[in-house]
């Protein structure tokens, strides 16, 4: 297909208009105008760009790319590194940050909810990226902590007391520890992330209601894989995740 028939496709599906976001969403590196052959993964790390390569493909497509609002605009170093393995490749890279963490279906959070069973009520926090629903079934903290260290394969952060029974939940996946007192607000059990930073614990502490830091990396692999699940079926193109192993 072509270049500029994905990028609508994508940027239509994930109404990335809607969204005030950190980066641009979309089309961020310009490649070959024909694509067969796409490679997704969760950063557009070197590792990745590197198996992109290998494989031959036309397009890189990931949750976090580059140019995010602050950092430095030079393209020395790193940053240089990675932008010439996809121009000297003519490589494009498309990147979808909050709007592939939001679609109803396809999304992060959509995703991570499908996989561990949960029944999705409603939403909360900015833009709406939050989620809030029940376990399918009551459990202890403890029992939930395990069953998402299994599905996940890494093990999570708990916070609260592990005998402590969950039936309300709110999670949203990567760096949204920020979100804690919100999910709090909306009467939950337990909230689950990606991460947490020094206040998640007083917060847990006090609130009553339990944590859980499932990992950034862990928590956002899944939303990208349906991304490209959802090409292979509507356009026959060959996309292929590619993990990339990160414990944060």
């Amino acid at each position: 297909m072509e270049r500029a028939e994905l990028q609508r496709y994508l940027d239509t599906l994930l109404e990335v208009e809607r969204f005030k976001d950190y980066c641009p969403n979309g089309l961020q590196v310009e490649g070959r105008a024909a694509i067969r052959r796409v490679v997704c993964g969760v950063t557009a790390s070197q590792a990745l760009l590197d198996a992109a390569v290998a494989r031959g493909a036309d397009a890189v497509l990931v949750h976090h790319g580059y140019f995010w609002r602050g950092e430095d605009a030079r393209i020395t170093g790193l940053r240089k590194n990675r932008l010439a393995t996809l121009l000297r490749n003519d490589i494009s890279l498309f990147a979808y940050h909050l709007p592939l963490d939001a679609h109803p279906e396809l999304g992060n959070n959509a995703q991570l909810g499908k996989l561990m069973g949960w029944v999705p009520e409603g939403r909360f926090g900015e833009q709406d990226l939050g989620w809030t629903g029940r376990l399918s079934h009551p459990m202890t903290l403890a029992t939930l902590a395990r069953q998402a260290g299994a599905r996940l394969g890494r093990d999570p952060l708990l916070l609260g007391d592990p005998e402590r029974r969950i039936e309300r939940i709110a999670w949203c996946t990567g760096g949204a520890q920020a979100y804690f007192e919100q999910a709090i607000a909306t009467g939950v059990d337990c909230f689950v992330s990606g991460e947490a930073s020094e206040p998640t614990t007083h917060l847990a502490r006090e609130s009553g209601v339990a944590y859980l830091g499932i990992g950034h990396h862990a928590s956002e692999r899944y939303g990208v894989q349906a991304l490209g699940a959802r090409l292979t079926e509507v356009f026959g193109i060959e996309a292929e995740f590619v993990e990339v192993a990160n414990p944060v």
